[in-house]
C-alpha cells in the first residue's frame, strides 16, 4: 500500500516528515545544531549516557583543525601588494618598522602589525586666493587669501596654485599631524614675504616669474623645517592685479606707460634711421674736403715745381726760354678768339667781315619782331654788330 493511500496508516512520508506536512519547528532545528556541535567538541548528546570518552576525543580533534585552519587564514591575511609609485608603511604595535617597495610583501599580521599605504607620485593641488569652479563655472576668489600688501603700502590681489607630492612617506605620516594643512598655510605665508618685499609694478608686470621662484624657494624651507615629508613640484601664479576698486585707474596708468614705450620705441627707431644717414653724409663731406684739399696741395706743388725747373732752364737761356714762354702764352690766348688774316703786302683799304658773327646768325633761328616792338632791336647776344654796314680799315705799314 503507497504511503499516501487514503485510510493507510498514519501518513508517514518515506523521508520521516510529519504527516502535517507543516513547517518545521524552529526551536527543534536549533536544538539539533547544538547538538551536533556539542558532540564535535566534546558534549553529550541530550538523551544519551554512554560513549562519553570517544565522543571527547572527536572534540579535540574537531578543535584543533578549526584552530589550525583560523591560523593558516590569519598568516595569509598578512600578504599585502605595493603597486607601483607608491610605498608601503609598515607598523609594529602602532609604531615604525619599515617602507617598503613596490610589490608583494607580506607582514605579521593584525594586531601585532598594519600597513599604511602612501602615494608617492600622485600630484596633489592646492589653491591659494580663489577656489575653482566645478562644472564649468568660474573661479571664486577668496579675499581673505587674494590681498596681499606690497613693499610700497598698496593691496595686491594674487592667486597661486600650488602643486606637490609625498617624498618621505614615514615623515609625512608621523612628523606632522595634518601635512596638506601645514603646506597650504606655508604657501600663503611664503607668498605673503616675498610680495611684502616686492613694489608693485614689480609683482604686476616684471617680477612674476622672480616672485613665483622666490616663493617656491622659501615654501620648500619652511615644510623642511617642519619635517613634513612633502615636496614641492611646481608653483603657478594664476593672476596678479590690483583691486577691483582700482582697476580702471590702474589700466589708464599701464596705458600710458604703454603709449610712453611706444613713443620711445618710435623715437629710437627714426634716430636709427636718421643718424646713420647724417653721419654717412658727413663722413661723404670729410672726405671730399679732403680730397680736394689734396687735390689743390698736389696742383700747387706741380705748378711750384714746374716753375722751379722753367727758372732753371731760363737761368740757362734766358732769350730762348723768354720768347719759348710768349709764343706759349700767345698760342694759349689766341686758340680762345676769332682770327682775321690779312696780307700785309698789299695796300689801301681792307674790307672787314665779321664772319663769326654771320654764322651765329645763320645759325640761330629768325627772330620776328612785332610792329609796336620798333623797327628795330638787338638781341641779347650781342648780334646787332652783324646787322651793321662792313667797315672799312686801313692798314699802314
Amino acid at each position: 500500500m503507497a504511503w499516501n493511500e487514503p485510510g493507510g496508516g498514519n501518513n508517514k512520508d518515506p523521508w520521516g516528515g510529519r504527516g502535517d506536512q507543516g513547517p518545521p519547528d524552529l526551536d527543534e532545528v536549533v536544538r539539533k545544531m547544538q547538538d551536533k556541535l556539542g558532540g564535535l567538541f566534546g558534549g553529550r548528546k541530550r538523551g544519551g549516557g554512554g560513549g562519553g570518552g570517544g565522543a571527547g576525543k572527536a572534540g579535540f580533534a574537531g578543535f584543533g583543525l578549526v584552530a589550525i585552519i583560523v591560523l593558516v587564514v590569519w598568516l595569509f591575511s598578512g600578504i599585502y601588494i605595493v603597486d607601483a609609485g607608491k610605498r608601503g608603511v609598515v607598523l609594529r604595535f602602532g609604531a615604525f618598522t619599515e617602507a617598503t617597495m613596490p610589490g608583494p610583501h607580506w607582514h605579521i599580521p593584525y594586531p601585532v602589525e598594519q600597513v599604511e599605504i602612501v602615494d608617492v607620485e600622485q600630484r596633489r593641488f592646492i589653491e591659494i586666493g580663489y577656489r575653482s569652479g566645478s562644472g564649468g563655472q568660474s573661479a571664486v576668489t577668496v579675499p581673505r587669501e587674494a590681498l596681499m600688501l606690497t613693499q610700497d603700502e598698496t593691496i595686491v590681489n594674487i592667486q597661486l596654485a600650488v602643486q606637490y607630492q609625498v617624498d618621505d612617506p614615514r615623515l609625512y605620516l608621523f612628523n606632522v599631524r595634518d601635512p596638506d594643512a601645514v603646506l597650504k598655510q606655508s604657501a600663503e605665508s611664503a607668498l605673503r614675504e616675498v610680495v611684502g618685499k616686492s613694489k608693485m609694478d614689480f609683482v604686476l608686470q616684471e617680477g612674476r616669474a622672480e616672485v613665483v621662484n622666490r616663493t617656491k624657494i622659501l615654501m620648500q624651507e619652511i615644510l623642511n623645517s617642519y619635517n613634513s615629508g612633502l615636496l614641492v613640484s611646481d608653483v603657478n601664479l594664476q593672476d596678479a592685479q590690483p583691486p577691483e576698486e582700482v582697476q580702471g585707474a590702474f589700466s589708464d596708468a599701464i596705458k600710458a606707460r604703454e603709449d610712453r614705450v611706444r613713443l620711445k620705441n618710435e623715437a629710437e627707431a627714426y634716430a636709427n634711421d636718421v643718424i646713420p644717414k647724417a653721419r654717412g653724409t658727413a663722413a661723404r663731406q670729410v672726405q671730399e674736403a679732403e680730397g680736394y684739399r689734396e687735390s689743390l696741395i698736389a696742383k700747387a706743388e706741380g705748378e711750384a715745381s714746374r716753375f722751379t725747373q722753367l727758372l732753371g732752364e731760363y737761368e740757362k737761356a734766358p732769350e730762348v726760354t723768354r720768347k719759348r714762354l710768349y709764343l706759349e702764352t700767345m698760342e694759349s690766348v689766341m686758340s680762345r678768339t676769332g682770327k682775321v688774316l690779312v696780307d700785309s703786302e698789299s695796300t689801301g683799304n681792307l674790307m672787314y667781315l665779321p664772319l663769326d658773327e654771320l654764322f651765329k646768325r645763320r645759325v640761330e633761328p629768325p627772330r620776328f619782331s612785332s610792329p609796336d616792338e620798333g623797327e628795330a632791336s638787338s638781341d641779347d647776344s650781342g648780334n646787332d654788330e652783324a646787322l651793321r654796314p662792313p667797315r672799312r680799315t686801313r692798314e699802314t705799314r
